[in-house]
């Protein structure tokens, strides 16, 4: 396939061009940051930003995409599924 925007470098305000099933761990992170969070199904997420940071995001709505960099999802306190990391 072609692409016509090869020769230009991704930044975070491009589109995603690859996606990682996230699967919310006490213990493991993702094996890449994101930078954004698809809502596949709503709820909260307790994630772990990039910087370090862990919070809580209430009331997370299906269908959205979230422009946040993690690198993990806590399954403590997470109760939205069906999450995509996207990069």
């Amino acid at each position: 396939m072609k692409d016509d925007f090869e020769r230009f470098s991704d930044t975070l305000t491009s589109p995603a061009t690859a996606a990682q099933p996230i699967v919310p761990s006490d213990t493991e992170e993702l094996a890449h940051a994101t930078r954004g969070l698809f809502v596949g199904q709503s709820g909260d997420a307790t994630v772990k930003m990039l910087s370090g940071d862990v919070t809580t995001l209430k009331n997370l709505q299906a269908g959205t995409i979230y422009p946040i960099r993690i690198c993990q999802v806590l399954a403590t306190g997470t109760t939205a599924s069906h999450l995509i990391g996207l990069r």
